[in-house]
């Protein structure tokens, strides 16, 4: 536990405080002494750091930019600290917002050109998808602004111990298992970054007995100077390459989960990723790495040949748990849960993890069972915005696949699920303007396959939009089949966000006759 914050509070009056060696009462009808519970059940936490950070923000200039999700809690918060905030915001914000920000009298900047504005603040909070390494950012810095957000913030200002997990994919699920099983070991626990809540609004609430679970981008990681007490790096592959200038930028971001981690900071790292496996050079903490490919001297590991997740220790291996006994389906899942039990275990014991895995049904949008129609099951796993992803989710069944994909292009190779869709799928249904990508590399695939023994076709189609691609979807499919909607990119060509894509198509499913 984080050490150092706390201050002690009377709430009772002084003359009515317990003295060493005076019984405050009766047990049993005899005289009964303070123990050290009942004494500390007489005081309040007090978090000095944060307390600092509030005086500091009294009658400071203070931008928001991008309201957003993350930030749109803040213009609260910052009122009640007598801060003078202006938000900044490309669009035209909503009704209320703008009732919020004329009721607190904040200053407001909207429009393309909004960051041309950006002069003489005292902290700026910018928005995960608002890199650092904008120019307007670094000459407010240099002119002596604090440049932060609110995950920074909460990781420099929290009471207790923290884990964040980050790599390209598997984020949320890890994140959600590990925050089933700290709840069911008994810690208060407050979920943020990603998912969850705006979690720097919940500071107040925390004390050093709680634990805080963190999802973390790239965007979010980027430029920060500061770690999670646990950090997990699920795996690394491109992505966001339309946004980094590079890939080795892209992995610099991730890194900094760990990179400022002290000697009791904890590291676990995918053992079967070239990329997250050279991380542990540069850990200064323990590192716990997990694999499904490997026999590991220490860490966990999934044993395919005995579809086991096992715990091993100087060479010798105990089971934890059988595949049976999981409710979610994929490889890429049993190294998920192999990573939030590498970063549970000082936190609770195998039986509580085991049971708290046991009970998880997966999350919303990856992999998510929505309905079976005549003999064909669909599943939504609109979370799938990367190929690796994608294929992560085809290589999860052994049925014929329907797979529904495309849409916004984040500037990625599709060469290696070429191969993939070639393999796993019978029919192939794209929408948006990634489709020719993604089919001229299955194309490729599928030329390169037949050159083989094996011949191979499948079939192509292009529709307009999601709606038609699961109407036709239903027309293509035979029972027995699976249609999966994993597009293999982002959802910004048609919708806000893969949460709004993946609604849709339960939605369009569920209408289905």
């Amino acid at each position: 536990m984080k050490q150092g914050n706390i201050r002690k509070i009377w709430l009772i009056p002084k003359s009515f405080r317990p003295k060493k060696g005076v019984p405050i009462g009766r047990k049993k009808g005899r005289p009964h002494w303070a123990t050290r519970k009942e004494w500390n059940f007489n005081m309040k936490f007090v978090n000095e750091k944060l307390e600092k950070f509030n005086k500091f923000l009294d009658g400071k200039k203070v931008a928001i930019i991008g309201l957003g999700v993350s930030n749109y809690p803040l213009l609260d918060y910052f009122y009640d600290k007598n801060a003078k905030v202006t938000v900044f915001d490309k669009k035209q914000l909503s009704d209320e917002a703008m009732q919020k920000i004329n009721k607190y009298r904040y200053e407001v900047e909207i429009g393309e050109d909004n960051l041309s504005r950006l002069h003489g603040f005292d902290i700026i909070f910018r928005s995960p998808s608002m890199l650092p390494t904008k120019p307007e950012f670094v000459k407010e810095v240099e002119n002596g602004a604090i440049l932060t957000s609110e995950i920074e913030m909460c990781i420099k200002l929290a009471p207790c111990k923290i884990i964040g997990v980050t790599g390209t994919e598997g984020k949320t699920t890890t994140t959600s298992i590990i925050y089933e099983i700290c709840k069911k070991a008994g810690y208060k626990c407050f979920l943020g970054g990603n998912i969850g809540t705006p979690i720097f609004t919940q500071i107040e609430e925390m004390t050093p007995n709680d634990l805080v679970i963190l999802e973390l981008s790239s965007f979010q990681l980027m430029n920060m100077p500061v770690s999670p007490d646990i950090a997990v790096v699920t795996n690394m592959f491109p992505d966001h390459l339309n946004i980094h200038k590079s890939y080795e930028e892209y992995q610099e971001a991730k890194k900094q989960i760990f990179l400022h981690q002290d000697k009791d900071g904890i590291l676990v790292l995918n053992k079967d990723n070239e990329i997250t496996r050279n991380f542990a050079d540069e850990a200064k903490g323990k590192v716990i790495f997990f694999s499904s490919t490997q026999k590991l001297k220490d860490g966990y590991v999934y044993d395919r040949e005995d579809e086991m997740i096992k715990h091993c220790v100087n060479g010798k291996c105990q089971e934890i748990m059988n595949k049976s006994d999981i409710k979610l389906r994929g490889i890429h899942n049993y190294e998920n849960i192999c990573s939030a039990i590498a970063a549970t275990e000082s936190l609770a014991d195998t039986t509580t993890q085991v049971e708290a895995i046991k009970e998880f049904k997966g999350v919303e949008h990856r992999l998510e069972f929505v309905r079976e129609l005549n003999g064909v099951k669909y599943y939504n796993d609109s979370i799938g915005t990367s190929p690796a992803s994608t294929m992560a989710g085809l290589n999860a069944f052994d049925e014929n696949i329907i797979l529904l994909a495309g849409g916004s292009d984040k500037g990625l190779d599709y060469k290696e699920i070429g191969e993939t869709i070639a393999r796993k799928v019978g029919t192939l249904i794209l929408t948006g303007p990634t489709s020719e990508k993604i089919e001229n590399a299955t194309r490729i695939a599928l030329d390169e396959m037949n050159e083989g023994k094996d011949k191979r076709d499948i079939e192509i189609i292009h529709t307009s939009n999601l709606e038609e691609s699961v109407k036709m979807a239903k027309i293509s499919a035979k029972p027995g089949d699976i249609v999966l909607l994993s597009p293999a990119s982002a959802s910004f060509d048609a919708f806000k966000n893969f949460m709004e894509r993946g609604q849709k198509f339960k939605d369009f499913v569920n209408e289905l006759k």
